[in-house]
Parts: C-alpha cells; sequence; structure tokens
C-alpha cells in the first residue's frame, strides 16, 4: 500500500486553491459588471422584495433580513449562468477545462466569484439598513454566519445549473428561476415559518434559503425557529451535496 506524503498533499491542495481563486478573479474582473448580473442579482430582488414587502406588518427588524436573504439568493446565483455559458460561446471554456486542474477547482472558482459578488451586494443592503433605517442587530455573529453560509451555498447552486451544456444564458437563468422562486415563498422570507400550514411544512425543511434567512432573522430578533447549529449544519449539508452534484455534471459534460 503506497504511503501518503503529506507534502505532495499540501502542494495539490494549494494549486487548486490558487487556481479556484484565479477563475474566481477572472469572473470577477469580466462578468461583474454585465448588464444580466446587474439586473438578475442587485436590481431585481430589491425591487421584487418591495413590491411584496410594501404595506405588510413588521417593522425593520423583520423586513430587512428578509430583503438581506433574497438579495443573497439571487445575487450569489447570478454569476455563474451568465459567465459559463458566454465562455462556452467564446471558446473560452474549453481552455479551462482542458487545463491541468481538476473540475473540483474549476466548480469552486465558479463558486467563489458567485459568493464574494453574493457579500458585496448583501454589504450594500446591510449598510443602508444599518445607516438609513438603524435597524438594532441582536447577534454580528449570527449574522456574518448566517451570511457567509447562505452566500456559498446558493452561489454553489447557481454553479451546478451552469453545468447545462448550452450557449445562451437566458436558458439557465430561466432554469434557474424556475428554482428561485419558489424558494422564496417557501422559507419564511414573506410568511414566517410558523405561519406555514402543517401540510406544507415538509417542503420548508427541502429549502437551504430556510435555514439561511432564520440565521439572518435570528440576527435582528433574537430567536430562531430552528437551533442555530441545526441551521449551520443544514447550510453545510446542502454545500456539500451542491459541490458534488455539480462535480459530476460537469465531469459528464465535459467527456
Amino acid at each position: 500500500m503506497p504511503s501518503i506524503n503529506p507534502r505532495r498533499i499540501r502542494e495539490c491542495l494549494s494549486r487548486e486553491l490558487v487556481a479556484a481563486w484565479a477563475i474566481a478573479k477572472k469572473d470577477v474582473r469580466i462578468y461583474y459588471l454585465k448588464p444580466p448580473t446587474i439586473v438578475s442579482g442587485m436590481l431585481f430582488p430589491v425591487f421584487m422584495f418591495l413590491a411584496f414587502a410594501f404595506g405588510r406588518p413588521g417593522g425593520q427588524s423583520i423586513l430587512l433580513p428578509g430583503l438581506i436573504g433574497v438579495t443573497i439568493l439571487f445575487s450569489a446565483s447570478s454569476i455563474e449562468p451568465v459567465s459559463i455559458p458566454i465562455e462556452r460561446r467564446m471558446k473560452t471554456y474549453d481552455r479551462l477545462v482542458s487545463a491541468p486542474i481538476s473540475v473540483s477547482a474549476v466548480v469552486f472558482g465558479e463558486s467563489l466569484s458567485g459568493f464574494l459578488y453574493s457579500l458585496g451586494i448583501a454589504f450594500v443592503v446591510l449598510s443602508a439598513g444599518m445607516l438609513i433605517f438603524r435597524t438594532p442587530l441582536v447577534s454580528t455573529v449570527l449574522l456574518v454566519v448566517g451570511m457567509l453560509l447562505t452566500s456559498f451555498c446558493f452561489a454553489t447552486m447557481g454553479t451546478l445549473f451552469a453545468a447545462y451544456p448550452t450557449e445562451s444564458p437566458g436558458v439557465i437563468v430561466s432554469i434557474v428561476n424556475l428554482v428561485r422562486f419558489p424558494l422564496i415563498f417557501i422559507s419564511g422570507v414573506f410568511i414566517p415559518l410558523e405561519s406555514i400550514p402543517g401540510f406544507r411544512q415538509p417542503v420548508v425543511f427541502l429549502s437551504p434559503l430556510t435555514y439561511g434567512n432564520d440565521l439572518i432573522q435570528a440576527a435582528y430578533r433574537g430567536q430562531t425557529y430552528f437551533n442555530p447549529l441545526v441551521d449551520v449544519a443544514m447550510l453545510c449539508v446542502f454545500i456539500l451535496i451542491f459541490q458534488v452534484v455539480a462535480n459530476q455534471l460537469y465531469k459528464k459534460f465535459t467527456e
């Protein structure tokens, strides 16, 4: 049985992380200011949330966490459905997958770009809530953990859907929207989880936004529907599932 060389493992891991960071930086430089990215990642979730939240009861401590959650959902999953189809059309995607790096590095790098974009957009919303509305914050730890895990979770989800072999961003965005819209209405963003009818409760548990929104809501309200450890664990499970499935799909479609 061959012995494990820790140094070789560290070198391999370092090379993969450097490659993933290079992919993320490339997306930051090229795609962050693309019109489809700005509309689907920034403007659309804000206007949609305001349309549904206008006139609803509850103070800023209720509405602001929901706005942060919706913004993260759309912004985190908006980079990859735009960047990867465009690169397929320009034939740069072929060079990317043929580079001497693993598919895991490609998936992680693409997810990282959506993660960074989402955090930037969410920070703008968070700053507006703190400076304009002066919304009180109960737990900074829950807010940071909720934003980080939720952002990376949906960035990985966007990367997963972008595995579909098409050169049209509109095709993938349409597919992603078929998932994103239902997630909003079953995750406690507009309707508190305790108010959702019992026969719909099982569906609530299938949404990663349920657990991310629960953490962000708790950061402002001081209480969670689930135990915070359950929220963290479930988000990590969804991240792992999305990463594994995305790796399998990219391997399948690039053979």
